[in-house]
């Protein structure tokens, strides 16, 4: 079972919860608009229980969100999703792109240096038995919906989704233009997952998704633009701290340190080649 380690109003209307602790915490973020409240992202399978807890503290006895919204499907973000959604009988929404992956199943159109370095190689070893229970814990099919076309949200007025494919295909982060609020999801965080002591010590710094959990790295780097491209005042990451200081000019610079370090690499591998 995962501990809720926090549970903070960070933007009105803006519940931060944050499930586990240390390099294994996730973000949740709770959020009401007028009449309507919605959960963004669940936390790991194991967090349902306090998840649901928390939700009931602050909705009150019998009391349940209109939606569930995820930012991708990742089982630190999805993994409580099919019971949460089962137990209070409400839809959960994912962009179309990442339907492919709601049963649970390994895709290699969708893998990520981790599934295959660790993830199948160790499904493959196990008995095929255990392989499909394990398959069958991460199907979220009967209870998932595809966002829309548009920008809108289901069962929150105010907030757009906004595409910020890379981490993986169908990434979403979840934007409030009134004043400027951006739940990123992992398109960015304030923690570095991809430097050891950043995981070990949990220090503040943005950065971009963990690169070993990453679809694609140069588009994950086009969508941290396309954020700094809206001006966001406050960035909720999925994993980290919020953040509310030069936010803009933090992402653009981060945006810019990825390109000239994508462009050194081109230009040795060029150099390696010639020789």
């Amino acid at each position: 079972m995962k501990r809720i380690s926090q549970i903070r109003e960070i933007a009105p209307g803006v519940v931060l919860i944050t499930s586990g602790s240390g390099a294994f915490a996730s973000n949740l973020y709770f959020v009401r608009s007028g009449s309507a409240r919605v959960l963004v992202d669940t936390g790991w399978a194991a967090s349902a229980e306090q998840v649901h807890k928390a939700v009931q503290r602050m909705l009150g006895p019998g009391e349940n969100p209109r939606a569930i919204l995820l930012t991708h499907l990742h089982p630190d973000h999805s993994g409580a999703a099919g019971t949460l959604a089962r137990l209070w009988q409400v839809p959960v929404y994912v962009h179309p792109a990442e339907l492919p992956m709601a049963q649970g199943k390994y895709r290699a159109d969708f893998s990520m240096p981790l599934d295959r370095w660790v993830v199948m190689p160790v499904m493959r070893s196990l008995p095929a038995p255990v392989r499909r229970r394990i398959e069958a814990s991460g199907d979220i099919s009967d209870v998932v919906q595809p966002l829309g076309p548009g920008r809108e949200v289901p069962g929150l007025p105010g907030w757009n989704a906004v595409p910020t494919p890379g981490h993986t295909p169908g990434h979403v982060a979840f934007w409030r233009p009134s004043d400027r609020v951006l739940l990123s999801g992992d398109a960015v965080v304030t923690v570095n997952l991809n430097s050891l002591p950043g995981i070990l010590l949990g220090r503040p710094d943005l950065a971009g998704p963990p690169w070993y959990t990453t679809w694609d790295w140069k588009v994950a780097m086009e969508s941290v633009d396309r954020l700094a491209n809206l001006g966001p005042r406050l960035l909720a990451p999925g994993h980290g701290r919020p953040l509310a200081l030069d936010v803009v000019s933090r992402l653009h610079a981060l945006a810019g340190h990825e390109a000239k370090q994508r462009t050194r690499l081109s230009q040795a591998r060029g150099g390696l080649r010639a020789t």
